[in-house]
């Protein structure tokens, strides 16, 4: 936590800001993948000092890429034998290019870890050196394990908040009265610096519960994750069914979050509902990052690297939409054609 406070937090806010200017004047700026470029690119940078410029292969382009592939399913019936063939050899295609990517993913991450290895001194003060000084202690830390490690690090990462700030960015521009009282909000907090173009704190950071109530809400309706997967202890009755021991069991978390008893109205976005809510009910079935003890280390993290995210935009930009997709589940929420919008200074 004190690494995301003090070190984090105003990197956070610089690839923001760099991230934003880049999209002034352009006609279309398609959110998902821009700003999925951003976390990955981020992360990278904070895991391994990963430099884009200095590699042939973008990062951001073949996690991307690797995602389009990993839950598709390669079969499509509409009717005929001969369309079904087809379609499933394009299915088998698009599949093959997905592995290919991750493969290469892995291997840069891969060449990275060598040279780290084999370098008596570095200069990097990074998760990945830190990481290998741990080779000796702990034995099931091998090249391969960390390089595995570190691709998974990045892909949640950039995957949830590519996600959530898209569909944030959606809901609020289709809620003009959420999108002035968060800017309102943060307007409010750079006229009470000594400095307006200071960076952001930590205290700010935890002075915007508007903006905590917009996050929360985009991601009780657009949960990434199908579910949380557990393995029974013993046999469960659950209405009228057994579930015998030693099953595994999807949770569908989803399915909690459109609760119409526990969340009045569930598929409409309502940030209010997060500050009227008169108890608990809500927060205990409220899990996008999993719950108790086996609840995502990186939760802070999104929440800080979105609430920055937005910091940024609505202070010092206004965008409108050009297009956006339909939202559906197959099983992981797809944003089809996602969201494209145009930038431009205030």
């Amino acid at each position: 936590m004190e690494v995301l406070k003090e070190k984090l937090l105003p990197l956070m806010e610089e690839a923001s800001r760099v991230t934003i200017e880049s999209w002034l004047g352009q006609e279309s700026i398609n959110v998902k993948y821009a700003t999925g470029t951003m976390a990955i690119e981020f992360g990278a940078k904070q895991l391994l000092s990963y430099d884009p410029k200095q590699s042939s292969e973008k990062l951001g382009k073949l996690f991307f890429s690797f995602v389009q592939g990993l839950m598709s399913i390669p079969l499509n019936i509409p009717g005929t034998t001969h369309y079904k063939c087809m379609k499933y050899k394009k299915k088998l295609s698009s599949k093959f290019r997905s592995m290919q990517d991750h493969k290469k993913a892995l291997s840069i991450i891969r060449e990275i870890v060598k040279d780290r290895l084999l370098s008596l001194e570095t200069p990097y003060n990074d998760y990945l050196s830190r990481i290998t000084t741990d080779m000796d202690k702990e034995k099931f830390l091998t090249e391969d394990s960390i390089v595995q490690i570190i691709f998974m690090l990045l892909y949640v990462s950039f995957d949830s908040l590519s996600t959530m700030l898209t569909l944030a960015l959606m809901f609020l521009e289709e809620n003009p009265k959420a999108l002035q009282e968060i800017t309102d909000e943060h307007e409010a907090i750079i006229k009470q610096r000594e400095f307006s173009n200071a960076s952001i704190t930590w205290e700010e950071y935890k002075s915007m519960p508007f903006t905590l109530h917009v996050i929360h809400e985009s991601l009780r309706l657009g949960n990434i994750s199908p579910g949380l997967f557990r393995r029974t202890k013993r046999d469960v009755q659950w209405n009228g069914y057994t579930i015998p021991a030693g099953w595994g069991v999807l949770i569908a978390t989803s399915a909690f979050h459109l609760d119409p008893e526990i969340y009045k109205d569930p598929t409409t976005f309502n940030p209010w509902r997060w500050k009227d809510h008169k108890s608990d009910a809500m927060l205990k079935n409220f899990m996008p990052f999993g719950w108790g003890m086996n609840q995502c280390a990186g939760a802070e993290y999104a929440r800080v690297f979105l609430a920055t995210f937005l910091h940024v935009l609505v202070t010092k930009y206004r965008y409108i939409k050009v297009k956006r997709g339909e939202i559906r589940r197959n099983p992981i929420l797809d944003l089809g054609e996602g969201l494209h919008i145009k930038v431009m200074e205030k």
